[in-house]
């Protein structure tokens, strides 16, 4: 096998004889290599049709994390909030910082969580986004064509009960060392966030506030960072209250 068809399935994957899969999975990891590579770096560009200073909303939500421990990037749909919150977090996980960065910087190699309202769309949405797609081959394997390039994934571990859901993930750091990056949802409910310290957390859509509420508490011995990104779907919520200025509340001014 010389050449991988580019929209090759899982399925497919796992039919070919031993040899040719594992051929395969092994160009997939170059392709993974270079793709990964390309996504980070092409995301707020200098110039072109996607310039970051075409963004300044986007970037003013970086720069306040060299602020504030708790930020939201609350606006209308498919205006790049999850992009954003997936930029940040391959920041973090990294240590690969722009040189026009402005906002939160960990000198070390981090722990932290990426959440979504469900197991699925934390799977479908945030794992996709971050990690990249599922390959089923002889071992299980994310094809690294997510925002975090694909050369810095480790050792991935995988959620019982959920198909193809990542429960952890070891990232590679600039310093040689591993950051962790957890995939949770708010389906598991408050208890699920109970535990352990965390450097970041990206809530990706309104959270219950309980389940707020437990993510500051991980980050507060930590002095880490909690960042939401969302659309307010449900209007004046007790989380949406939060973030709003205080003559915006309701029942005051």
């Amino acid at each position: 096998m010389t050449a991988l068809p580019p929209d090759i399935t899982p399925d497919a994957l796992a039919s070919l004889p031993r040899e040719d899969r594992e051929q395969a999975l092994a160009l997939l990891g170059e392709r993974r290599r270079r793709e990964g590579q390309r996504l980070f770096h092409r995301l707020f560009p200098e110039e072109g049709p996607r310039a970051r200073h075409l963004y300044p909303r986007h970037l003013e939500f970086f720069r306040a994390g060299a602020e504030y421990r708790e930020r939201c990037f609350m606006a209308a749909n498919r205006v790049g909030k999850t992009v954003s919150g997936g930029f940040e977090c391959a920041c973090h996980l990294t240590g690969l910082y722009p040189a026009w960065w402005e906002g939160k910087r960990f000198d070390r190699p981090v722990s932290g969580w990426a959440a979504g309202k469900t197991n699925e769309t934390t799977r479908d949405i945030v794992q996709r986004k971050l990690l990249g797609r599922t390959v089923k081959g002889t071992v299980k394997s994310l094809d690294g064509t997510g925002i975090v390039p694909g050369e810095r994934l480790g050792d991935v571990t995988w959620k019982q009960g959920v198909p193809d859901l990542v429960d952890t993930v070891a990232v590679r750091h600039v310093s040689g060392e591993w950051s962790t990056l957890g995939l949770k949802s708010y389906q598991q409910g408050r208890g699920s966030f109970e535990g352990t310290e965390q450097d970041f957390i990206w809530l990706d859509e309104e959270p219950p506030m309980d389940v707020y509420g437990e993510c500051l508490i991980r980050t507060a011995t930590t002095g880490g960072i909690v960042m939401i990104t969302f659309t307010p779907l449900e209007g004046l919520s007790e989380v949406v209250m939060q973030f709003l200025p205080g003559d915006m509340r309701a029942g005051e001014g």
